[in-house]
């Protein structure tokens, strides 16, 4: 048996950056549950028309102004929305490049083109896709969550060996590994083994590959690594499902640390990898009197 763990990120691993928490989530399903996991994210993204297109949540969840410039917007069509908040983009940017300002049209113009597969639907609708995608993860039962989630304000670069990025990669895989190895041995399983598929970051797959080749031979600092086999596979998140609900978990999760925002860390959390129902997939990795549920 194979199981595959999709990887994605949420926040800056650079400090400060411009977030408060770096998170790296991965999320494993057997092999043999890919199809039926395939088959469910579609049906979910046809009832809202995304068919094709990527679920990348933090983009999805804002609000879009030009939709409340619009009449009545929630009761027109889907492709009268999109003409209509295509039309405010347009001039919206034309008139930014007659102004010159540089800077404000190329992050609007960022902002339109990641946004743009969503202009059909009111954030209300929006949302329920997303809760909708998080109830689905709730309700996979082969399905288990792994990670870091670090509190930049606590990490120390001069005392660590790794950088954030890094360390966290270092605790989802120790996490995983010991996950397939006590799986391996409830199943008496010895050919069970499980592979990492990352979202492809060109600033991190070199790094991230050439530290999991040191895991390899030399074990992390919890683990020696005997189930997870090769180095991770970098794919496009745009044309990988599974990729996406990682970006959703580790999304979840970060809003969760940060703001307090519980929607959807609520509807994934009973998926992080547990011990006698003690929390034991994800870290957070903070001071000692921090009170969400990972430190509890």
């Amino acid at each position: 048996m194979v199981y595959f763990c999709y990887i994605d990120e949420s926040g800056t691993p650079q400090i400060p950056g411009n977030t408060s928490h770096y998170v790296l989530v991965g999320i494993s399903i057997p092999i043999s549950k890919w199809k039926l996991c395939e088959q469910k994210i579609f049906r979910i993204k046809k009832k809202y028309d995304l068919v094709g297109s990527e679920i990348h949540t933090g983009w999805i969840v804002r609000k879009y102004l030009e939709q409340s410039r619009i009449q009545n917007f929630d009761k027109l069509d889907y492709n009268t929305r999109r003409h209509e908040v295509g039309k405010i983009r347009k001039r919206e940017l034309l008139k930014l490049q007659k102004s010159k300002r540089k800077a404000h049209y190329k992050q609007t113009r960022k902002n339109y083109r990641q946004t743009d597969a969503y202009i059909h639907l009111t954030h209300s609708e929006r949302m329920s896709f997303i809760e909708e995608i998080a109830d689905l993860v709730g309700s996979l039962s082969f399905a288990r969550l792994f990670g870091e989630a670090i509190d930049k304000i606590h990490f120390d670069p001069t005392k660590s060996k790794l950088s954030i990025d890094e360390q966290s990669l270092e605790q989802l895989v120790s996490r995983f590994e010991q996950y397939l190895k006590i799986r391996s041995k409830s199943l008496k399983d010895n050919g069970l083994y499980g592979a990492l598929i990352h979202d492809n970051n060109d600033t991190v797959s070199k790094r991230h590959t050439e530290l999991m080749k040191r895991f390899h031979r030399f074990g992390t600092l919890w683990t020696s690594i005997d189930k997870i086999i090769e180095t991770p596979l970098f794919v496009n998140s745009e044309l990988t499902n599974m990729v996406q609900i990682a970006d959703l978990c580790c999304y979840s999760i970060r809003r969760y640390l940060e703001n307090n925002e519980s929607n959807l860390f609520d509807r994934i959390k009973k998926k992080i990898d547990r011990k006698n129902g003690k929390i034991v997939g994800i870290r957070h990795f903070t001071d000692d009197s921090c009170k969400c549920e990972f430190c509890v």
